[in-house]
């Protein structure tokens, strides 16, 4: 969407009236039926006057074409400052400018992310350079316009406050800089340069106006990188009952409309490969030319699934294809040919950083597209916040006049495919009653542990082979080591045992970060993946009592935003909210004691905790059904 869009001597013209911030404002309400607040409209004048003094130079023709608060199709992404026209050569350029009056930055370990101070206080933010290149790439890669015929675009990044310290420019940040390059306070005449490089002469043929009514439809050449990535690649082969239920959802996307709008609901427990099929349907969605997103509410399942895709553990050109579940807070309608939702248990009802955006996350992606699909499984709901439940999808799509159909994975994949250890699981956690007392040994290595420092030299050592084993933890201790990294986390005095949580600085990925064994993990940074060996660390929430398993959400750490107000909800109603923080703190174990593959290896922080898993061991392999609970209680 076009905001504001004027020639180069016009824009100079606007800018010498002292009334840019004005004449933006009203395009704002005119063509975006949205006002601004004084902030932004302050950044604008300030900004601009800056961009007014690069632009005086009669070497840039005054007929180019200068777009400013640009709105990438199906995004809530503007970008800031646009100047388009023609090179020596007559092709067509448009030079993408992102804007920033930053005068400090704080490095980081996080690839493409910088800490400084926004909005009232120090956030973590995208690289300015990374932000100009990945607007950059998300328009060539999906503006058929763009891509089709040949439209140049050039991203840089220009902060005029900033001061050249070795932070902002630092060379962890070289691959984005290279890709955009990075103008600061003394870059002017260099900032100027680069314009004069690509625009000699005028806007001829309205780029900007071709553009902003380009198709959005991915590129061949996107959809084949995907497709060369998936190829060969052992982790997203269809086994079973996965290709059926694939072939299900391409069937439906196809045939998906704005007037036959549609909704799957695959439902499939841990292991059963909902992320493998969610996988495929995206690349092979991009490939028959829909426009599709993979969508899940947890950032590692995105960042590791892309990394496993790419190669590597930097952003690319297909991350714009992975996407947060409230992106669709402002979505238009049927914007998009698919949504693939990837663990949908985990949908929260608001969005935004402060939960404060939206209406429901389920209703907002079904009016975005025109076939929506949902992997789910109900017992990994984890927080208070989650809504991902069959019958609320249900509901919304009915609201919107969407078909449901509904289908299953059931094959086990996880767990050395023992169905049997996660029934079993769901016996001993006391979630679902089962008629597994026991599981076969020799097919799932499940141990228990006395110590901690036992089970961590286990897990090393498993390791040590592939990379593919982490301790993984109850969120029972505060996360100290993230503002003093030599701060220990998690304390376990009788044994002398003391680790951290997972560093800040591995954000999403550290599943698969080389050096991450040693720290723990916790279920934000492992629902929705898998290890060969998981070891669980399981904290006092937990514990038995005569048998019966009783949780115990005080136990947990006071930051756990996932059971935020549960004190508040107890006290309104002893019953339902009780029963609700019961499941979560199951439910999360279950979660956590489902990411191996070959093995589950745990400790029990509770000691009659421990006797109980023990009982239940010796149970299965001596006594029947009956007799089971029975020892567990004389235990």
């Amino acid at each position: 969407m076009i905001i504001y869009q004027n020639s180069k001597g016009s824009f100079l013209d606007d800018i010498l009236t002292n009334n840019i911030e004005q004449l933006i404002a009203e395009a704002f309400r005119k063509n975006a039926n949205a006002s601004v607040g004084q902030s932004e409209k302050k950044s604008w004048k300030h900004s601009l006057q800056y961009m007014n003094n690069v632009l005086q130079d009669p070497r840039i023709p005054e007929d180019a074409h200068i777009s400013i608060e640009y709105r990438i199709p199906q995004t809530s992404k503007r970008i800031d400052f646009i100047i388009t026209g023609q090179n020596e050569k007559n092709q067509d350029h448009a030079v993408i400018i992102e804007l920033k009056q930053w005068e400090t930055a704080e490095l980081t370990e996080k690839d493409a992310v910088v800490k400084t101070f926004v909005g009232g206080s120090v956030h973590e933010v995208s690289h300015p350079c990374y932000q100009a290149w990945s607007y950059a790439t998300l328009l060539t890669g999906f503006n058929e316009t763009v891509y089709s015929e040949n439209i140049e675009l050039k991203p840089c990044a220009y902060l005029h406050n900033y001061v050249r310290d070795g932070v902002i420019d630092n060379p962890f940040y070289s691959d984005y800089i290279e890709k955009a390059p990075l103008f600061l306070k003394a870059d002017a005449l260099k900032l100027r340069e680069f314009i004069r490089k690509y625009i000699r002469y005028g806007d001829r043929s309205k780029i900007m106006y071709r553009i902003d009514a380009g198709r959005i439809k991915p590129s061949k050449s996107l959809a084949d990188s995907l497709a060369s990535m998936i190829k060969g690649n052992d982790e997203f082969i269809l086994i079973d009952d996965q290709k059926v239920v694939y072939e299900t959802a391409v069937s439906l996307a196809r045939r998906s409309s704005e007037k036959n709008k549609t909704v799957l609901i695959i439902e499939g427990g841990p292991g059963t490969g909902k992320t493998v099929v969610a996988i495929n349907l995206l690349v092979h969605l991009t490939k028959l030319g829909l426009m599709v997103h993979y969508v899940s509410k947890n950032a590692a399942p995105r960042a590791v699934y892309e990394s496993k895709l790419t190669g590597t553990l930097r952003k690319t050109h297909i991350s714009n294809m992975f996407k947060g579940s409230g992106s669709y807070v402002n979505g238009d309608p049927d914007a998009f040919d698919a949504l693939i939702v990837d663990e949908a248990h985990r949908l929260n009802e608001k969005s935004g950083l402060f939960g404060n955006l939206g209406e429901n996350q389920i209703k907002e992606i079904i009016h975005s597209a025109k076939c929506s699909v949902f992997f789910i499984d109900e017992d990994q709901r984890v927080t208070l916040n989650d809504i991902g439940r069959k019958d609320e999808i249900r509901k919304w799509a009915g609201l919107a006049g969407a078909r449901v159909f509904e289908t299953e994975l059931s094959s086990q994949f996880r767990c050395n495919g023992s169905d049997g250890y996660i029934a079993w699981l769901d016996n001993i956690l006391q979630i679902h009653e089962t008629a597994n007392v026991h599981f076969d040994e020799k097919e799932y290595d499940f141990r228990i542990f006395s110590s901690p420092n036992e089970l961590r030299d286990a897990i090393f050592e498993k390791n040590r082979k592939n990379n593919k084993a982490r301790l993984v933890a109850g969120h029972c201790w505060d996360w100290v080591s993230k503002k003093d990294p030599k701060a220990f986390d998690i304390h376990i005095p009788p044994f002398d045992f003391n680790m951290r949580w997972n560093l800040a600085s591995y954000g999403s990925l550290w599943l698969i970060d080389p050096n991450s064994v040693n720290e723990i993990g916790c279920i934000h940074t492992c629902q929705g993946l898998e290890l060969d060996y998981v070891g669980v660390i399981i904290g006092p929430d937990l514990k038995t009592r005569q048998g019966k398993l009783i949780t115990d959400v005080s136990k947990r750490s006071g930051k756990d935003s996932s059971v935020k107000g549960f004190r508040k909800l107890l006290k309104e109603d002893d019953q339902a909210p009780a029963q609700r923080l019961d499941r979560i703190v199951k439910n999360t174990y279950r979660t956590l004691m489902t990411r191996g593959l070959k093995g589950c290896y745990i400790y029990c922080t509770d000691k009659d905790t421990e006797l109980y898993f023990r009982s239940i061991i010796r149970a299965g392999k001596e006594y029947g059904e009956n007799d089971l609970l029975t020892l567990a209680a004389e235990d």
